[in-house]
């Protein structure tokens, strides 16, 4: 099997990617990552594996592999390469998902758990992830749920004690996980064993990779004024053929979210019918998962005043990014200067930098 090294050169000389001396520089810490998983054997299978190591009948799981944390700026090629090491890797049970809709399945599943009456219901949860995956690669590595933040700790300690190797992206470094979150000290714990249990290095480049790619046709128009509203509505007509729309209904989680306007798997909203209500990732996921295109007018200047729609709305692309989903929006301003100061800024530069990536040609589902 090709090491990363090889996956990497071998785009670079078919023009698939543009060589860059930053991203070639961490390529020995990934190659290391993938060696060190090939020469530890895989776990023999086991009926009920944990229980029967409780009984004393099977024996523990090998230590993880040391994994990675590959954090910087946006754009720079972090989840390229941790796909390069999900091909690589010669594992079979390995999983690649961004880390928001991980921790979705993870809270449901909680849920679940606790119905049962068992008091800790983080174990047997991770257990579970453990007998599906022995390497896991998580996609933009961002905690600002107070509710994951509690169960984070816990829930990576079990899956590194069963084996499991984690390679994550993230824009920040360890240390800006959960920043100024409530109740941060009993997160601090978590932050020390990323550190005990991945390598953490930093992707430093000077270039975006996701900046100045080809658009071939508008879908982002600016100011979100009656002009843009109407070249929106052309697009709409376009897409649609004049056919009547009606709304599209979602059930998550034994609640309605309603698309306003919606024709097979097309879809069309405000902004603020997307991020004006309290609507959350598992809104966000299965609007995505039930569309390949959506509109979304008039969005506004983002700032301290409307913060938790900016939130909303920065989950809300994510999903979308992660599913593959085409955008055509009006906007007050181009995505890097939508949310130009105040908190909120930094995480909103990754959001800036994906809706970018999303007007390409070739963005979208096959």
């Amino acid at each position: 099997m090709a090491s990363v090294s090889e996956l990497y050169e071998a785009r670079v000389a078919t023009g698939r990617l543009a060589p860059d001396a930053a991203q070639r520089g961490v390529l020995p810490v990934l190659d290391r990552l993938v060696g060190d998983l090939a020469a530890t054997p895989a776990p023999a299978p086991q009926r009920n594996g944990w229980l029967s190591r409780l009984r004393g009948a099977a024996p523990a799981p090998a230590p993880a592999v040391r994994g990675l944390y590959l954090w910087g700026g946006v754009g720079r090629g972090k989840s390229m390469l941790m796909d390069l090491v999900m091909e690589a890797a010669p594992v079979a049970a390995k999983r690649r998902v961004h880390f928001h809709e991980f921790m979705q399945e993870i809270q449901a599943a909680l849920e679940g758990v606790r119905k049962t009456g068992q008091q800790d219901a983080v174990r047997p949860v991770a257990l579970a992830v453990a007998q599906q995956a022995r390497l896991l690669c998580f996609d933009e590595m961002q905690i600002t749920d107070i509710a994951d933040a509690m169960i984070v700790g816990r829930l990576f300690q079990v899956l590194f004690e069963e084996g499991v190797t984690v390679v994550t992206t993230s824009n920040r470094v360890p240390e800006e996980l959960y920043k100024n979150g409530l109740n941060r000290q009993l997160f601090l714990p978590f932050i020390a064993l990323l550190r005990e249990r991945l390598e953490v290095v930093e992707l430093v480049s000077a270039t975006d990779h996701r900046q100045n790619r080809d658009e071939a046709g508008q879908v982002w128009f600016i100011p979100a004024d009656t002009a843009a509203h109407d070249r929106m509505d052309a697009l709409w007509r376009q897409d649609t053929a004049g056919a009547p729309t009606a709304p599209l209904l979602l059930e998550v989680k034994g609640r309605q979210v309603e698309i306003p306007q919606h024709l097979g798997r097309i879809g069309r909203a405000s902004f603020w019918d997307l991020c004006g209500k309290p609507l959350g990732p598992a809104d966000y996921l299965a609007m995505a998962d039930a569309l390949d295109l959506l509109f979304i007018d008039s969005i506004p200047r983002l700032s301290q005043s409307n913060y938790n729609e900016a939130k909303r709305f920065v989950t809300l692309i994510d999903a979308l990014y992660e599913a593959r989903v085409r955008l055509i929006a009006s906007a007050a301003d181009e995505p890097e200067r939508l949310y130009a100061e105040g908190e909120g800024a930094f995480e909103f530069e990754r959001t800036a930098s994906r809706l970018r990536e999303m007007r390409d040609a070739d963005w979208g589902r096959a």
